[in-house]
């Protein structure tokens, strides 16, 4: 879902914002935020932009034929009350 480099680069953005005297930690920090990171992530129901695309022209071409045969039932139910008259 996500990219190592997207990952890397918010491990890093959090690895600077530690305070300058705990700087002997940073390296360590860092890899501790990649883990935490990959593994919250890892765990949330994401999907890709492109499948996300896929069931949006889905569910866009669904929406037309209901609508199609949404159009076509009132049309046969005009036809059979006006039969019924």
């Amino acid at each position: 879902m996500f990219d190592s480099k997207s990952i890397d680069d918010m491990a890093n953005r959090l690895a600077n914002a530690i305070p300058p005297g705990l700087s002997n930690v940073k390296d360590d920090m860092e890899k501790k935020f990649h883990a935490i990171l990959q593994g919250a992530l890892g765990k949330l129901d994401l999907v890709t932009r492109e499948e996300f695309e896929v069931q949006k022209a889905v569910l866009a071409k669904t929406r037309s034929k209901l609508e199609a045969l949404e159009k076509r039932v009132d049309e046969i139910e005009q036809k059979i009350n006006t039969k019924a008259v």
